[in-house]
């Protein structure tokens, strides 16, 4: 049976995409903070320890709470190194992905439009977004699929910790309503599902057509 990974898979986008999976002929692993906690590198290692392969990877975790850059400490830097860049390289150098398989990484529309207010965020996600697209050349000449999705305003705990009135800032995007986590969950099931393999190395921005950028 096929094998799918999803960290950050208990609640949210990966939890989204661990019940999209799970309709499927898929052997789904949600992982939750208990599982891996890609701050601490032990944890890290423990976990692949005991996960070493698979067939469908999704990189998922979440991120800092908004801070102006003069508030933000030492200890805050090294945390979201590990958490949101480092972690996710170390994975990627020790776990097999089966040739034909996917990877998914959830990042953040930051990586195109860096916000002021997450700028620990925009650094350390989009580093890892060039680490992605530059591997998943390597990665193609196995027939596995490297998709970055960006996430806009995306109904979850985390948009509605950051944002102070939602009802109001809804109104200011274009389709007048925050995205569902299930529609990242059914685009991730649809990709697989349909075996749709020529589209890799690209960064999908699900954000309703809220971004300002191009490319």
């Amino acid at each position: 049976m096929t094998k799918a990974i999803i960290l950050g898979g208990s609640r949210g986008i990966g939890k989204a995409i661990s019940d999209s999976l799970a309709t499927m002929q898929v052997d789904v692993f949600a992982a939750s903070k208990d599982n891996i906690d890609t701050s601490d590198l032990n944890s890290v290692k423990k976990f692949l320890d005991e996960h070493d392969e698979t067939d469908i990877l999704v990189l998922n975790t979440g991120g800092p709470d908004p801070k102006p850059f003069s508030t933000i400490t030492e200890n805050d830097w090294n945390r979201y190194h590990n958490q949101l860049f480092l972690g996710f390289c170390i994975i990627l150098q020790k776990i097999k992905v089966n040739d034909g398989g996917f990877i998914f990484l959830i990042s953040s529309n930051v990586i195109k439009e860096p916000n002021e207010k997450l700028i620990i965020s925009s650094a350390y996600r989009a580093a890892f977004a060039e680490v992605f697209k530059v591997l998943s050349k390597e990665y193609a000449q196995r027939n596995i699929n490297c998709i970055n999705i960006a996430p806009g305003p995306i109904n979850t705990d985390r948009t509605q910790q950051l944002i102070e009135n939602v009802k109001e800032f809804e109104k200011t995007l274009p389709m007048k309503r925050l995205g569902k986590p299930e529609e990242i969950g059914n685009f991730v099931k649809a990709v697989i599902e349909n075996d749709i393999k020529y589209l890799t190395g690209t960064t999908i921005n699900f954000d309703g057509g809220n971004s300002n950028y191009v490319f």
